[in-house]
């Protein structure tokens, strides 16, 4: 009963912050409530949250990597690729090297191997986070889409060095030859197995579903069982279980292109995995908010590891661990802009140097987030024979004090940068957009051709099938026409007006429909019914 009241309770903190970020006369991102929350709940109570690294990892991680994988946009993600593996394992390579080494320099206290392993945990970006932060102060799409591809690769690439430093924690020993084959193995093997698990399953599922029909809530299961699956398998052969997350997730989106769910299904399935992904992400955060009055009384112990006696010391290693991922990090963007992003403007002209602005916001965008804290948190309790393991705790408080400095640095920066910032020039997608709708919309003309002709045939009144299946088709050359040619000024007003008066009118329905349930001249299955109708047609005009 304890485990099941704590997570009743950490979700209804997660809903609670939702409600007081919004409250807030000033913009504070939703994490960082969490956060404050968290912190709250942890000094009102003396009962604490024991945390299971092994576990911890397993019920977070998989989820949330194989949504990131399902989702991200791929031919952006393609567009920009170079520049997101500059970021994703590049930046995170120097990181682990550059930061590991600085750390243990400013800390003599912290092993070396430990010191790697907080390098890797505070490498990976958090965009959920930066999307929070951003909420009021819209972020351009293409900063958007290379952010998303960084985090989702550098989540795997951190973790995965995370675990080599673990490793090297444990055993004392480390060989640059043995980590390069374990790393093929470990890469390798967990992409393969992602991909291979998301591919038999959803050929199964299709199978089964081409014969006995479709069941929305054990389709929406299996997507639910799918990541965590392959984590497990990869985890069992000493594979990658982050990147077998990561690949299912990526694989998901090419293997649901041609074996296509029914529309109710793809609809609530969006619906769960949306929610699962915000009381997930939520969660974490509350839990670091929960964990920090246990890891702030256990400061003079920690301060101590480190040679020192004022608790001040600490605040001077976080202040400039946050300086040095900062300025590693500016570096690498300015590097990265102007030997990719720009360079792709015009092969026949010299390299410009990046809009400083640019570059600034992109550094600050690197926020640390859900993924740090659930790294960190998997450090072991103790080495192999027995003893703690050597420096956890001061680990884990200067991973915390990164996020919670990043997220506030970012806070304030982020909305001053982005105003008013553009993105070097992309090339529209309305055409691409438009040839689609015309495709498609010619495609539906001609079934509904057959189908009226074949209809006819068997029941004869040509008449009743022409007239019907004018109406629709009717539908279809309109949409073929606007876009075709274009849509000029006049005419996009007037579907922003269409658009504005459907929605007056679903109001209005819905309002109706309100006043017929309370007067009971209606029956709730028949409301239900008219609600979820109108709630389509609410989201189909608000998309």
């Amino acid at each position: 009963m304890d485990t099941v009241s704590i997570i009743l309770f950490l979700l209804l903190a997660v809903v609670v912050s939702g409600a007081i970020s919004r409250m807030l006369p000033v913009s504070l991102p939703t994490p960082l409530v969490q956060i404050l929350l968290g912190a709250g709940i942890g000094l009102s109570t003396s009962y604490r949250v024991e945390l299971d690294p092994e576990l911890f990892l397993l019920l977070f991680l998989p989820p949330l990597l194989f949504l990131d994988g399902w989702r991200i946009p791929k031919d952006e993600l393609l567009k920009d690729l170079s520049t997101v593996v500059e970021l994703a394992l590049g930046l995170v390579l120097m990181t682990v090297i550059g930061m590991g080494l600085f750390i243990h320099w400013m800390i003599p206290a912290m092993p070396m191997a430990v010191a790697f392993a907080l390098a890797a945990v505070v490498s990976p970006t958090d965009p959920i986070a930066v999307s929070a932060i951003a909420a009021r102060v819209p972020i351009p799409k293409r900063m958007m889409h290379i952010l998303e591809g960084e985090s989702l690769l550098n989540d795997a690439s951190g973790l995965v060095c995370l675990r080599f430093a673990i490793a090297a924690a444990l055993t004392g020993t480390f060989s640059a030859g043995a980590a390069a084959l374990d790393f093929l193995w470990v890469a390798g093997a967990g992409l393969a197995i992602g991909v291979a698990v998301t591919l038999s399953v959803t050929r199964a599922k299709a199978w089964v579903t081409k014969r006995w029909g479709e069941d929305t809530g054990s389709q929406i299961l299996v997507s639910l069982l799918i990541p965590f699956g392959s984590y497990l398998l990869a985890e069992h052969v000493h594979a990658s279980g982050i990147l077998a997350a990561v690949s299912a997730g990526v694989t998901m989106t090419f293997a649901e292109i041609s074996r296509q769910a029914m529309a109710i299904t793809r609809m609530r399935r969006n619906s769960v995995w949306d929610t699962i992904q915000f009381a997930l992400n939520g969660i974490i955060f509350v839990l670091l908010g929960e964990q920090l009055p246990a890891i702030l009384a256990d400061a003079k112990e920690t301060v101590a590891l480190t040679g020192h006696g004022t608790l001040w010391w600490l605040a001077v290693y976080i202040v400039a661990i946050v300086a040095g991922l900062a300025a590693l990090r500016f570096l690498w963007v300015w590097i990265s802009f102007r030997l990719t992003i720009l360079r792709k403007r015009d092969r026949n002209i010299e390299l410009q140097s990046p809009n400083w602005r640019l570059v600034a916001a992109m550094s600050f965008a690197g926020v640390r987030g859900a993924i740090t804290l659930a790294g960190v948190l998997t450090l072991p309790l103790a080495l192999d024979d027995g003893s703690p393991f050597p420096a956890r705790d001061l680990a884990i408080f200067l991973a915390a004090g990164v996020i919670i400095v990043s997220l506030i640095l970012a806070t304030i920066a982020l909305p001053l940068l982005l105003r008013g910032l553009v993105m070097p020039p992309d090339q529209s997608k309305q055409a691409e957009e438009d040839a689609a709708r015309v495709t498609t919309a010619e495609a539906a003309i001609r079934a509904i051709e057959q189908r009226q002709h074949a209809l006819a045939e068997k029941h004869g009144e040509a008449d009743l099938y022409a007239a019907a299946g004018a109406r629709v088709m009717d539908f279809y050359r309109e949409r073929i026409e606007s876009r075709t040619n274009g849509l000029s000024d006049a005419r996009k007003a007037e579907e922003r007006l269409v658009r504005e008066f459907q929605l007056v009118g679903i109001r209005a329905e819905r309002e109706a429909l309100l006043g017929l349930g309370r007067s009971r001249a209606i029956g709730s299955g028949i409301a239900q019914k008219l609600n979820r109708e109108l709630d389509l047609s609410e989201a189909r005009y608000r998309g």
